[in-house]
């Protein structure tokens, strides 16, 4: 995990507010103050060059029974650690408040993307302003959760 300050340097590194964010999610049942009612997960995969653990706790969209991630970082012009590691190991799991589920990462492209992206954004217009604050196409994956 990197341990850059996130959304410009608001003076938390990301590292230490996933932390806080994991811990009220759990507390909680899946429930964080600071995000109100949009549906959070936590993404546990493993890392690209560590090989260990890592969770990451984040907004997604259901879309057609899969789990949607938006690889934004709040409009950084890197993307997410977790965004490597589900392409080095897209064999996930996804905590949902009190449940767990397998799953596999797969990346989304060209129509799909920007439609699951637009409908992100209509939903939570914050990730239209992480689209205009970096250069990078922001990477939309898909979790198939295991049957």
């Amino acid at each position: 995990m990197s341990d850059q300050p996130i959304g410009g340097g608001i003076g938390i590194e990301f590292k230490e507010w996933n932390t806080q964010v994991a811990a009220e999610f759990r507390e909680n049942h899946g429930k964080v103050e600071q995000f109100g009612d949009a549906p959070l997960v936590i993404l546990h995969a493993t890392g690209a060059k560590s090989g260990k653990k890592r969770e990451n706790p984040l907004m997604y969209l259901d879309a057609d029974g899969d789990t949607v991630l938006f690889a934004s970082r709040a409009g950084e012009d890197l993307h997410p650690d977790w965004y490597h590691n589900v392409r080095a190991n897209p064999a996930v799991e996804l905590e949902f408040g009190d449940r767990t589920v397998p799953g596999t990462v797969v990346e989304v492209s060209g129509d799909e993307r920007d439609r699951l992206y637009a409908e992100q954004v209509r939903l939570y217009p914050q990730f239209g302003e992480y689209e205009k604050k970096t250069d990078r196409l922001i990477p939309v994956v898909r979790v198939k959760q295991a049957a």
